[in-house]
């Protein structure tokens, strides 16, 4: 991105790099060859792709219900009573998400009729990366989300972890609503629930984030099947003044950092004493920290400190970035309510963190990067909602009226087949003739009279 220079003061680390790069060539490749082998082979090629990638080759991807339950029954209960309270959370939020999204029904003139539905899709795909960070939270932030917007079918797939099951995942998906749970990975898995083999059923959308393989199959089966996000590097910024906690301020900072070395961490902020004594204690927390071969890459590479002259230009600098994690750490943090717009999820005062939002609070986590905070939020329940639109005219005169303006409105755009959809209804509801026809709807013609007649009553609404 490019930082507003009027805006900063001072940089005591330098910017990050741009995190809008295109995927490399490599990437782009590979995943096109796998997914049109899936296309091709199905279950076979999935198979020789979890053979080689994951070393996993089961009889059957899917996980049957006693497989479920076995695996469920090896957690530990403290980490199934923390999966459920966490899912409570986050189940709470998208009811209350759910309940602002009402259907309605008005009537704009007599007798016509406009609607809004908002119909959950039929089948959403849930992936949930593994790897070195097997992240069970992502489990209850894509499938309880969708469960509580009415998607009749959940697709879970998530990896094995160097030929082994992920218990508490497996245990989170399935506790979270999942209707099918696979052991798969990687391209292979969200490309076998979009394109669909001879035994998995494809679905009508993908959520989740993943690594790059992951997050560019996603975007080649865009528009085959809907997306929550395009994925990118997890992101945090922080803006602060004067009474902003130096040590917490470093410790939240690298706490985002540790996703992976390409993960941008910034501090924007008015007080160089401040920035000063942050860097000082990144620079020391690395030294022992058991992340830090991700964490210390991702600092020194894609990490900065702007102290810039008053928090207006904070907040202006803040804006610029619309990074997808920001939090506040000033004295009037709510302040930012009305002075921040664009960023993924605001995290207000002290007493929270990214953390909470990553792992337990109950907000989505699955939240835009790479600056598509200027244009979207991240997942909620209405990702997996369709809101569509009904329309009923039950009044004659209505009818006409509306025939007789889309008449017009149709020639002036020159849409001669539109206006005479128009023209039709005027001419039946009014009994006149048609100027560009011989066909009659004149008073007294049969065709008048059934007009009349299929008119005459509207439905008792």
């Amino acid at each position: 991105m490019t930082t507003p220079a009027f805006a900063v003061a001072s940089v005591l680390l330098k910017s990050p790099v741009p995190q809008n790069a295109a995927t490399g060539p490599d990437v782009k490749t590979i995943v096109e060859g796998v997914l049109a082998d899936i296309r091709q082979r199905g279950d076979t090629a999935v198979r020789d792709y979890s053979e080689k990638f994951d070393k996993w080759s089961p009889d059957d991807f899917r996980l049957t219900d006693e497989q479920i339950q076995t695996i469920i029954d090896r957690v530990p209960q403290q980490v199934i009573d923390d999966i459920v309270f966490v899912q409570s959370q986050v189940r709470a939020m998208a009811e209350r998400q759910k309940a602002s999204l009402e259907d309605f029904e008005i009537e704009t003139l007599p007798g016509v009729f406009l609607g809004q539905k908002n119909i959950p899709v039929e089948a959403a795909g849930a992936y949930i990366p593994g790897g070195r960070y097997p992240l069970l939270a992502s489990a209850h932030m894509t499938i309880v989300t969708a469960k509580v917007a009415g998607v009749k079918r959940v697709a879970a797939a998530t990896p094995p972890i160097k030929g082994e099951i992920p218990d508490a995942t497996v245990a989170a998906m399935s506790l979270a609503g999942a209707d099918e749970i696979y052991l798969l990975g990687g391209v292979q898995a969200v490309g076998a629930l979009a394109i669909g083999t001879e035994t998995i059923a494809p679905v009508n959308m993908l959520a989740g984030p993943g690594n790059a393989f992951v997050a560019e199959a996603k975007r080649q089966l865009f528009g085959e099947v809907g997306l929550d996000l395009f994925a990118g590097p997890t992101e945090v910024l922080i803006i602060a003044d004067e009474t902003a906690d130096p040590f917490i301020t470093a410790v939240d900072l690298l706490s985002q950092a540790e996703h992976g070395p390409d993960s941008p961490a910034v501090l924007i902020t008015i007080s160089e004493t401040l920035g000063r004594e942050v860097l000082e204690h990144i620079e020391r927390i690395l030294q022992n920290m058991q992340t830090k071969d991700y964490a210390k890459t991702a600092w020194q590479n894609f990490g900065a400190i702007h102290v810039v002259e008053s928090m207006d230009d904070a907040w202006t600098l803040g804006n610029a970035y619309a990074y997808e994690h920001v939090q506040i750490f000033t004295a009037e943090p709510r302040e930012a309510l009305e002075r921040m717009h664009s960023y993924g999820a605001l995290f207000l005062g002290e007493g929270t963190c990214v953390s909470y939002g990553d792992k337990t609070i109950g907000t989505n986590h699955v939240l835009p990067t790479r600056g598509a905070a200027r244009y979207t939020g991240g997942l909620w329940v209405g990702k997996y909602l369709r809101t569509v639109t009904y329309q009923e005219v039950t009044d004659a005169s209505s009818s006409a009226l509306l025939g007789e303006i889309t008449g017009r409105a149709a020639r002036v755009e020159r849409f001669e087949g539109h206006a005479r959809s128009g023209d039709v209804r005027v001419a039946k509801i009014r009994g006149t003739r048609l100027a560009w026809d011989d066909h009659s709807f004149a008073e007294g013609s049969s065709a008048s009279s059934s007009a009349a007649n299929s008119t005459a009553e509207a439905p008792t609404r």
